[in-house]
C-alpha cells in the first residue's frame, strides 16, 4: 500500500510542479513586451524583457531539476538504492561499522550526503556558469565554486553527522519516547548553530567587513534606536565575489545578532532606500516572526518525529519502501534517512499554507517599514532591487500563491500605497 502511495504521491508532485511552470513560462512569455502600467515610469522595457527571459530560463530548469529530485527519491528507496549503498558501507566499513551500528548509520549518512552532492553538481554548475552568467549576474569563479563545494561537505560533516550519531543513539536506547529526546537535542543543536553561525560559519564563505560609511552608519543607528533593536554590529558581506544580486538579512540569536548588507545592495540603493529596506526587516524582529517560525517548526519537528517513532517500529515501513529490515540489528538509520526521504513528497501540496503565511509577515514587515522609514523609499528600493535581480512583475497568480514567499511585485507595492495612506507622516532618522 505505501509503495503505490509514494509512487501516486510523488506523480502527483511532479503533475503540479510541471503543471505550475508551465503556467508561469506562459503568463511570464504572454506579458513580456508591455511593462505594467505601475512600474511603467520606472523600469524599462528592456529591463523587463530581461527578467522575462531570466525568469523563463530558471523555470525551464526547475522543471528538469524536479524530474531530478524525483528520480533521485525514487532510486534510493523503492528501486533498492538505500538497501545497496547500506550493505556497500558494512562491508567496506567492515568490522568497525556492522549492520545497523551507530557508526554504520553515520557513515550512511555521509554517502547519501556525498552521492546527492555529486548528483547535484552538474545541475549547479550549470545554473551558475550558463544560467547566471548568460543574464550577467555570476561572478563566481571555478576556484570560488570549488572551494564553497569542499567547505560545505566539511561544514555539514562537522556538524550534522555528530547530531545524526545522536540521534540514531538515541533511537537504539532511549526507549519508547526517544523522539521526545531527540526532538530536544535538535532544538538545542538548532540554536547552537543560530548562535555561531554569525562568528563561526558565515566567515568561511564571505568576508564580513563593519559598515564604513558614518553617514548611513549614523542614519542606521537612529533607525535602530527608533525601533528598540540592539545588535552586534553593521557588517558589509562581500556578496559580489559569486553574484550581482543584492540582498540584506539579520543574522545570530541575543547579543550576537547582526545585522548584513550585501555589498552589492549597498551599490545600487541610496541611504534613504537602505533605511527602507533595514526597516522591513526590523519589521520582522518587531513582530516576532522569526520567534513565531521557530515555535511553529519546532512544534512541526516534533510531530514528525513523534510520527517516525511510530513508524520507525513497523516492519511494512521498511519493505515497501525498498528495504529489507535488518533482522538481527537496529533499523534506526534506515528509518531515519527513508523518513527525510519521503516525507516531503507527501508534505508537498501543503507548500502553499506555509507560502502564504510568509507572504503574511512580509506584508506585516511592510506596514512597519512603512510607518517607521515611508512608503517612497521602501517602493523604490523594492522596484530596484525588482529590476536589477531580473525578478519577473507579471507572475502566474496561481503559481505565485503555490510558491511565492513574498508577495508579488504589483500586489506588494499596491499593499504598501495602501499603508501610506494609512500612515502619511513616519518618523524619519537623520538626514542623509
Amino acid at each position: 500500500m505505501l509503495t503505490w502511495l509514494l509512487l501516486a504521491f510523488i506523480a502527483l508532485r511532479l503533475a503540479i510542479a510541471l503543471w505550475l511552470t508551465r503556467r508561469q513560462i506562459a503568463a511570464v512569455a504572454r506579458n513580456r513586451n508591455a511593462v505594467p502600467a505601475a512600474f511603467a515610469d520606472q523600469v524599462t522595457l528592456a529591463a523587463h524583457q530581461k527578467a522575462a527571459d531570466y525568469t523563463i530560463t530558471n523555470e525551464r530548469y526547475s522543471m528538469l531539476r524536479a524530474v531530478v529530485d524525483c528520480a533521485v527519491i525514487v532510486g534510493l528507496t523503492l528501486a533498492g538504492g538505500l538497501n545497496l549503498l547500506s550493505a556497500g558501507v558494512a562491508q567496506l566499513a567492515e568490522p568497525y561499522a556492522p549492520l545497523g551500528s551507530v557508526l554504520h548509520g553515520v557513515l550512511l549518512f555521509a554517502a547519501i550526503g556525498l552521492i546527492t552532492t555529486l548528483i547535484e553538481l552538474p545541475l549547479d554548475a550549470w545554473q551558475t556558469f550558463k544560467i547566471e552568467a548568460r543574464f550577467g549576474f555570476n561572478r563566481t569563479t571555478p576556484g570560488v565554486f570549488a572551494g564553497d563545494l569542499i567547505k560545505g561537505l566539511v561544514v555539514g560533516a562537522v556538524l550534522l553527522l555528530p547530531i545524526a550519531a545522536l540521534i540514531i543513539w538515541l533511537m537504539q536506547t532511549a526507549g519508547s519516547l526517544w523522539w521526545l529526546w531527540a526532538w530536544v537535542a535538535l532544538i538545542a543543536f538548532q540554536f547552537t548553530v543560530m548562535l555561531i553561525y554569525p562568528t563561526l560559519i558565515a566567515p568561511l564563505f564571505n568576508k564580513f567587513t563593519p559598515l564604513s560609511d558614518a553617514t548611513l552608519k549614523e542614519r542606521i543607528d537612529a533607525l535602530l534606536a527608533r525601533c528598540g533593536f540592539s545588535s552586534n554590529g553593521v557588517f558589509v558581506m562581500d556578496g559580489s565575489k559569486r553574484s550581482a544580486h543584492g540582498n540584506a538579512y539579520f543574522t545570530g540569536l541575543a547579543k550576537n545578532k547582526r545585522i548584513v548588507f550585501f555589498d552589492t545592495l549597498l551599490e545600487k540603493l541610496d541611504p534613504l532606500q537602505i533605511e527602507a529596506v533595514l526597516a522591513h526587516e526590523l519589521g520582522h524582529f518587531k513582530h516576532k516572526h522569526i520567534t513565531k517560525r521557530l515555535i511553529s517548526s519546532s512544534l512541526i519537528m516534533l510531530g514528525g518525529l513523534a510520527l517516525l517513532g511510530y513508524l520507525a517500529e513497523q516492519s511494512w515501513f521498511y519493505e515497501q519502501l525498498g528495504v529489507a529490515p535488518i533482522l538481527n540489528g537496529s533499523n534506526a538509520a534506515m528509518a531515519l534517512i527513508l523518513f527525510m526521504f519521503v516525507l516531503p513528497v507527501f508534505t508537498y501540496v501543503l507548500n502553499p499554507v506555509g507560502a502564504w503565511f510568509s507572504r503574511k509577515h512580509e506584508f506585516e514587515a511592510d506596514a512597519f517599514a512603512v510607518q517607521t522609514s515611508g512608503a517612497e523609499p521602501l517602493k523604490t528600493a523594492l522596484v530596484k532591487l525588482f529590476e536589477d535581480n531580473a525578478a519577473t512583475l507579471t507572475p502566474d497568480p496561481i503559481y505565485a500563491a503555490f510558491y511565492y514567499s513574498h508577495p508579488p511585485a504589483p500586489v506588494r507595492i499596491a499593499h504598501i500605497e495602501a499603508q501610506a495612506e494609512k500612515h502619511p507622516t513616519p518618523l524619519q532618522g537623520a538626514p542623509a
